[in-house]
């Protein structure tokens, strides 16, 4: 190994340790799991070859997590490991390119400072979606360079695993099939090897296709749930605006790379890289997606403009540039730092609401403001929750015998990952609805109720059980949980089995 080579080992090191280091202290204190993270935990426990929520890779990566302890240690880690690879690859595909040590530090600081330490807080699919969609990219442009067999296999395999972790690498592969037809390189239309590679892909997602079709493909259900409550709220400017929130001063990096990709010889034979971008975010637009669904899109663009900038710095002025642009990319994200990131208490966030508006992180997926960002809000009440439930459990007798039934999947996942007694919540809601245990026999019912509809619980269901009470509710004002019910139910007059079968049942039809 070169000296040269060395250092740019040891730099490279370097970000990925800076990247570990300040993505563990994003976090304050005062804040918990989110709600998504919970019910990913909990398909450590129930093993599938798909689930409502999400496709099955999660619930492996939720394995190994529950092998190793199960602690918030290791559930931030594999989050925080798909953005160090992401860093890493980048950095490979500069030096495929032939960038100088600028390129390649300009390349992982763009990456490394980022909304990747936002999305690499939580342990959610979108992580390791960025590094295929990154890895996809870059075996795509090492079988342009080598016209190498072992590429194309390379790339249907990442497809793939992209797809087994989150079926949105499907507008990835949207967004290059055109661009290829736009390009010389349609010529790969007629390599038999791509054929074979997508039947190697298709071989590998065979399973999870067999499961969607023998569970009515609840993927087209969620897709519709999703525009009617959530994309609904979605308007097209705001997709646009994040995309510059999310790469604050260094969007011009991907600029000038598909400048470079449209007008300079060098990158001629990249040039359907230049059509996937603008058809992909296209599709984007035109769906009215969720503006963290394009984040994939940008880390290889980085690249290019990493390496285009560096040939413009070649000379006298640049040496006197080339820090200036890497003290740019650290100077503007600190801003974001500064908001992005629930490492403030809700009281600072409470008492400094401007800061956050500026941004629109006040603004939920209902379309209304509230007074804590969605995400720090759905990282909080989860520990009083369990406790709370532990404590009306342990009133009950015969508490073996009891349904904890909650109203969403935070409730049910958090109940049963911060419980100190082992109890196992459930709800009709997501994957939920897959896990009750009708071995056991019910005779007493813990509903988690939504503050909102806690009158109508009471009226509903106290007229089933001989005993019933309020026990409890969560008092954490700033939480999304605030208010949320706990009732205890004891002694049924009804089977309780027979009815929540019934009830599942009737939800599962729905679906």
């Amino acid at each position: 190994m070169g000296k040269k080579q060395y250092e740019k080992n040891i730099i490279l090191i370097c970000f990925i340790l800076v990247k570990f280091l300040i993505q563990y202290s994003l976090i304050g204190p005062e804040y918990e799991l989110q709600r998504d993270e919970f019910l990913h935990i909990d398909q450590a426990n129930h093993l599938a070859l798909g689930y409502f929520s999400v496709p099955p890779i999660t619930s492996w990566i939720s394995y190994i997590i529950k092998f190793l302890g199960n602690t918030v240690f290791w559930i931030k880690f594999f989050p925080t490991l798909f953005g160090a690879l992401t860093i890493l690859l980048v950095w490979k595909t500069i030096e495929e390119l032939k960038g100088n040590l600028f390129a390649l530090i300009l390349g992982a600081s763009c990456v490394t400072f980022s909304v990747l330490f936002r999305l690499n807080t939580l342990f959610q699919p979108n992580s390791l979606d960025v590094l295929c969609w990154t890895s996809l990219f870059y075996f795509i442009i090492k079988y342009l360079n080598s016209n190498q067999t072992k590429w194309i296999y390379l790339i249907a395999f990442t497809f793939a695993i992209g797809f087994l972790n989150k079926y949105n690498i499907i507008f990835l592969i949207l967004g290059i099939i055109p661009s290829l037809l736009l390009t010389a390189e349609r010529k790969i239309f007629r390599n038999k090897n791509l054929y074979f590679g997508i039947g190697l892909a298709f071989i590998i997602i065979s399973p999870n296709i067999i499961w969607q079709f023998n569970n009515h493909f609840p993927v087209v259900h969620h897709l519709h749930e999703l525009s009617e409550t959530q994309l609904v709220n979605v308007d097209r400017w705001s997709f646009i605006r994040s995309q510059f929130l999310f790469f604050p001063g260094t969007l011009i990096v991907v600029f000038f790379g598909l400048f470079a990709l449209l007008k300079q010889q060098k990158f001629k034979k990249y040039r359907l890289f230049f059509w996937a971008f603008f058809i992909i975010i296209s599709i984007f637009l035109f769906l009215k997606a969720k503006d963290y669904y394009a984040i994939g899109v940008y880390p290889i663009y980085f690249a290019f403009g990493s390496v285009y900038i560096s040939t413009l710095l070649e000379n006298k002025i640049g040496k006197i540039l080339k820090p200036l642009f890497i003290l740019l990319v650290v100077v503007c994200f600190i801003p974001i730092y500064r908001v992005a990131f629930p490492n403030k208490s809700p009281e600072y966030i409470v008492n400094h609401p401007d800061k956050y508006r500026k941004f629109g992180m006040l603004t939920w997926e209902d379309g209304k403001e509230h007074q804590l960002p969605q995400d720090f809000a759905d990282m909080l009440g989860w520990k009083e929750l369990a406790k709370k439930v532990d404590s009306v459990y342990m009133t009950i007798p015969n508490p073996k015998n009891t349904l904890i039934l909650c109203d969403n999947y935070g409730q049910a996942g958090a109940i049963n990952y911060y419980s100190k007694k082992g109890i196992r919540a459930v709800t009709f809601n997501a994957d939920y609805i897959n896990w009750f245990d009708f071995e056991i026999k019910y005779y007493h019912l813990i509903r988690i109720k939504n503050a909102w509809e806690k009158e109508n619980e009471w009226t509903e269901t106290s007229p089933y059980f001989e005993n019933a009470r309020i026990a409890d509710s969560i008092t954490n004002k700033y939480t999304r949980e605030y208010g949320t019910t706990i009732f205890s139910f004891m002694n049924a007059k009804i089977d309780i089995n027979e009815r929540i079968k019934k009830e599942v049942e009737d939800v599962k039809n729905f679906h």
